[in-house]
């Protein structure tokens, strides 16, 4: 999942919040090591200087080749010393799969919380528990302050691998690039959509065709596993409009309906075998409530949408951004009509072919890891 964080938005969140975010944000900026000055360190560790290294390369493609903002954002590097920069809060009521809004200014209204300790994430989540809640929590690994900030890389942007990396890399640009206040599951879904098929143009770019289809296969796997928590999601949805029901009744519902969707994740992560299917395990694990299907569908329901809308343009990147903030200008109800009918039966052809780079103007987590990626 991914927290967007712009400070000047903060002011209504409260003077303890405005504090931690704050203070987080400093401790972040403060890290900051351009990362030329870290590769020339000897005593930077090899592997952290090949990652670096890629990670310049992913730089200057995102810029030359996806037409992603050209500025100081990840061009240094900073090591938080802990796994995640920042932990988010997502919440629903107990009868509802819409996720509770959090509304600041500039940034608008967020379906998430982020939080710099989880400590104090945990602590938020239980307060929404005992008002009657549904919650999920997870750590990220990156965010967003929308070129407000020059952002680093994160060490904790590392530690799932380094095509991951560089598919952050081009998420977060995705947020730069176009922005919506107020519209959480249109900006996470066009930042995923230009996050694949940035992943997509640069294996190809490359010759890394082993891993094009890796990416792919993993790629089929999300697809699957995002259209069976919709349809459970939607099932829910229809229970709890019904009306005249009291509350005993719709608690049945739901766990009958909740339990049934872990009866279909297992089967599918069966299906699917130790190595395909292995983040499923985590999901049951955890528990599946409301706000864990309001997290997936904010990052996924639009993004074949978004994914059509490129198509549209023959995968011109220029187009294709100029026609998102064209839907980004039209009525919230009128977006959604165009960009979220449902998700598709399999997954769509990646990488259409970029065309030349001099036609480009200067950016899901994967909702089968155990934990949120930004």
């Amino acid at each position: 999942m991914l927290c967007l964080l712009a400070l000047p938005g903060l002011a209504g969140c409260g003077g303890t919040y405005l504090l931690q975010a704050a203070r987080g944000q400093w401790q972040v900026m403060s890290e900051r090591r351009p990362i030329e000055r870290v590769l020339a360190d000897p005593a930077t560790p090899g592997a952290l200087r090949r990652q670096l290294a890629e990670i310049q390369q992913a730089r200057v493609f995102a810029s030359r080749e996806l037409g992603l903002p050209d500025n100081r954002s990840y061009t240094t590097y900073a090591d938080v010393g802990r796994p995640f920069v920042v932990w988010n809060v997502v919440a629903t009521p107990e009868f509802s799969v819409e996720p509770l809004q959090w509304c600041f200014p500039v940034v608008g209204c967020l379906a998430y919380r982020g939080y710099f300790r989880e400590a104090a994430a945990r602590e938020y989540g239980e307060r929404l528990r005992a008002a009657g809640h549904d919650v999920a929590l997870g750590g990220v690994t990156a965010y967003s302050t929308l070129g407000r900030f020059a952002d680093p890389v994160l060490s904790s942007m590392l530690r799932y691998g380094d095509l991951d990396v560089i598919g952050t890399l081009f998420h977060e640009l995705a947020h730069q690039q176009v922005y919506l206040p107020g519209d959480s599951s249109f900006n996470e879904a066009f930042a995923v959509t230009v996050e694949q098929e940035g992943l997509a143009r640069w294996l190809r770019a490359r010759g890394r065709e082993a891993e094009f289809e890796e990416y792919r296969a993993r790629r089929e796997v999300q697809v699957e596993f995002v259209a069976v928590l919709r349809r459970s999601r939607e099932r829910l949805a229809a229970e709890y409009a019904r009306p005249g029901l009291d509350a005993t009744t719709r608690r049945a519902a739901k766990a009958r309906t909740l339990a049934a969707l872990a009866d279909e994740l297992r089967a599918l992560q069966q299906r699917l075998g130790p190595r395909r299917g292995a983040g499923i395990g985590a999901w049951l694990e955890r528990g599946l409530n409301n706000a864990h299907l309001a997290s997936v569908a904010t990052y996924w329901d639009c993004v074949a949408g978004f994914e059509q809308v490129l198509a549209a343009q023959g995968g011109r990147l220029p187009d294709f951004y100029a026609e998102v903030r064209r839907l980004a200008a039209r009525p919230a109800a009128a977006r959604r009509a165009t960009l979220c009918e449902g998700p598709p039966e399999r997954a769509p052809e990646l990488g259409p072919s970029p065309g030349p780079a001099t036609a480009l103007a200067p950016a899901t987590p994967s909702p089968v890891a155990a934990e949120g990626r930004r």
